[in-house]
C-alpha cells in the first residue's frame, strides 16, 4: 500500500500586539510582542519598517527584536511569513534635523523653537564653528565662533543663551547676534549647565564639583560628587531640585538629586552610562541612557519606575521644544520626534 506523504503544517500568520518602545531613532533596537513571530522551519519571519527590511536580532514565537533600518523616515512595522503578512502597527521614527555636529550634552531650545547645538571638538582643539542654530524645519546656520570646546548649553529666565567651555573652565553669555562675553571663570572642566527659576546657574565640573552662580555672579560650591569620565549633565525641576548624571566606569550608574540646600542623594540607580536629561511637565525625567541592555531615552517617573521611551544608539542629550516635540542629540547629529510629552517650563 502506497504511503501518502505527510503534508507540511500550515504556517500561521504573525500578529503584533505591542511595540516597545513606541519611538526610535534609525538603528534603534525595538521589541515586538505578539503571536506566531517565529522562528519556523524556514527561519525567522521578515520585518519591514517603512517598506525597508530590518535586521532581526532575536525571534521567538511571542517575541521578536529587530534593528530599525538606517534610512527610514516613517514608522509602519510589518511582519511577514510564508503564510502572509500580519497586521501593521505604527512606531514614531525620529527625523534628522542637522548633522556634522559634535554635541556632548543636551541641545538647547529657545522659546520660539530654535535649536542650538555645539560642535565641541577634541579637548584643546578649536573648531571653525562653536554653536550651530537650527530652525524647526532643519535649516542650520553657524551662530557662534571662537569658543574653545563649547559644551553645556542653557537658557536663562531672561532668555539669554549660556555655554560652558570645558577646556577653559569659563561660562559665556551669548547675545542674539552670536557675540559672547565671559560670565564666570574658574569652573574646572565645565560641562553641563542648567538654570533654576530664580536665575541661579548650575555648572558641573566633571572632576567632582557642582558650582552654583547666583544672579549677582557670586560663585558657590553647591555639591561634590564622584568624578565623571565624560561629563556632568544637569536638569532642574520646579522645586529647585537639581538632577545630575555623570558617567563613570560603573554599569550601575545613579542619577543624583541635589536639593536647594545642597543635600545630595542617589535618586535612581540602575542605568548604564546616563547622560543628558530633560523633565516633563508631569514630573517624569527623561535621560539618554542604557536600561537593561537597551540604549535610548529612559523615562523615570517620580516614583522611580523606569521604562524605555525611545530606542536609539549614541544619544548624549534631550530637550523638549515648546513646539511640542523632543529634540535628541547624538554624537554628530540632532533629531526631532514627537513623544507625546509636554516639556517642563521653569520660566
Amino acid at each position: 500500500m502506497a504511503r501518502i506523504p505527510a503534508q507540511p503544517a500550515a504556517v500561521p500568520v504573525p500578529r503584533i500586539d505591542n511595540v516597545t518602545p513606541s519611538a526610535a531613532l534609525p538603528l534603534g533596537e525595538v521589541e515586538l510582542a505578539g503571536t506566531n513571530l517565529g522562528p519556523h522551519s524556514f527561519g525567522p519571519p521578515a520585518v519591514l519598517v517603512d517598506g525597508e527590511p530590518a535586521h532581526i536580532l532575536m525571534s521567538r514565537p511571542t517575541r521578536l527584536m529587530f534593528r530599525v533600518p538606517e534610512n527610514v523616515s516613517s514608522g509602519l512595522i510589518e511582519v511577514r511569513s510564508p503564510a502572509g503578512a500580519g497586521n501593521i502597527v505604527p512606531i514614531r521614527i525620529a527625523r534628522q534635523l542637522g548633522d556634522g555636529l559634535h554635541p556632548v550634552t543636551n541641545p538647547a531650545v529657545s522659546r520660539s523653537g530654535m535649536i542650538y547645538a555645539t560642535i565641541s571638538g577634541q579637548r584643546g582643539k578649536q573648531t571653525p564653528v562653536s554653536i550651530m542654530r537650527i530652525s524647526p524645519d532643519g535649516r542650520g546656520t553657524p551662530f557662534v565662533t571662537g569658543i574653545l570646546n563649547a559644551t553645556g548649553l542653557a537658557f536663562s529666565p531672561d532668555g539669554d543663551l549660556y555655554v560652558t567651555s570645558r577646556a577653559e573652565g569659563n561660562v559665556y553669555r551669548i547675545d542674539p547676534a552670536g557675540e559672547f562675553t565671559v560670565y564666570a571663570e574658574g569652573m574646572g572642566v565645565a560641562t553641563g549647565a542648567a538654570f533654576d527659576a530664580e536665575g541661579n546657574l548650575f555648572v558641573g565640573d566633571r572632576s567632582g564639583t557642582i558650582f552654583k552662580i547666583n544672579p549677582q555672579r557670586q560663585i558657590f560650591v553647591h555639591a561634590t560628587l564622584e568624578p565623571s569620565v565624560a561629563a556632568y549633565h544637569l536638569a532642574v525641576n520646579t522645586a529647585g531640585t537639581l538632577f545630575v548624571t555623570g558617567p563613570t566606569l560603573s554599569s550601575n550608574e545613579a542619577i543624583w538629586a541635589i536639593e536647594p540646600n545642597g543635600d545630595t542623594r542617589a535618586w535612581y540607580r540602575g542605568l548604564g552610562r546616563p547622560q543628558g536629561m530633560a523633565l516633563s511637565r508631569a514630573g517624569d525625567l527623561y535621560v539618554a541612557a542604557c536600561l537593561h541592555g537597551q540604549r535610548g531615552v529612559v523615562r523615570i517617573t517620580p516614583g522611580g519606575k523606569a521604562s524605555l521611551a525611545l530606542a536609539g544608539p549614541n544619544l548624549v542629550g534631550i530637550a523638549f521644544s515648546p513646539l511640542g516635540s523632543a529634540v535628541l542629540a547624538t554624537h554628530e547629529a540632532v533629531h526631532e520626534v514627537d513623544l507625546g510629552v509636554e516639556g517642563l517650563e521653569l520660566f
